[in-house]
């Protein structure tokens, strides 16, 4: 079987839940392939959103492309233009994110998968790699539990990885 990006639109692929919502940021700018549209969360924490492949999938990598400090969003300015961010002071650089996955039907019986403190690359996009041996999921949830602003974006998350089987 031929690994593939398993978390686009075009695969099936949808975002069943997130708890941010702004017309001009939809959470499918997530899996729309296109790393220059993204979503956005409101400004409060934890942020989450939910992936459903409506198959089982065997994931075996796992890319998350975000900007975890966003000040330029509320100028109207795309990420990366405008205000540059300054380093939280007192030591504060590290956030946090946890990602679950659920091989159920429907989007259940979550389970801690990967939990990861994500450190801050000012004015430029962090790219997060994940690698898994032991990646089988119908559903993957990721929890936002903080960032260096009070605004993410999400611009793309990559899942390599081969359909396993459908649902039944």
């Amino acid at each position: 079987m031929r690994v593939v990006d398993l978390c686009l639109a075009s695969e099936g692929t949808e975002v069943i839940l997130a708890t941010s919502s702004d017309e001009k940021y939809p959470p499918e700018n997530m899996i729309d392939g296109n790393s220059t549209t993204f979503w956005t969360t409101t400004g409060m924490f934890p942020q989450e959103f939910i992936i459903c492949f409506h198959k089982h999938v065997k994931i075996e990598r796992l890319f998350l492309q975000c900007y975890f400090a966003v000040p330029a969003l509320r100028q109207g300015a795309p990420p990366g233009q405008g205000t540059p961010h300054r380093r939280p002071k007192g030591g504060q650089e590290v956030r946090g994110i946890r990602i679950e996955k659920s091989n159920a039907k429907e989007p259940v019986d979550f389970e801690r998968w990967v939990e990861r403190d994500l450190v801050l690359t000012e004015g430029q996009m962090q790219m997060e790699e994940f690698m898994f041996r032991d990646g089988y999921a119908t559903h993957l949830r990721f929890i936002i539990k903080s960032a260096f602003d009070h605004f993410v974006s999400v611009h793309k998350v990559n899942i390599e990885g081969i359909s396993v089987s459908s649902l039944t």
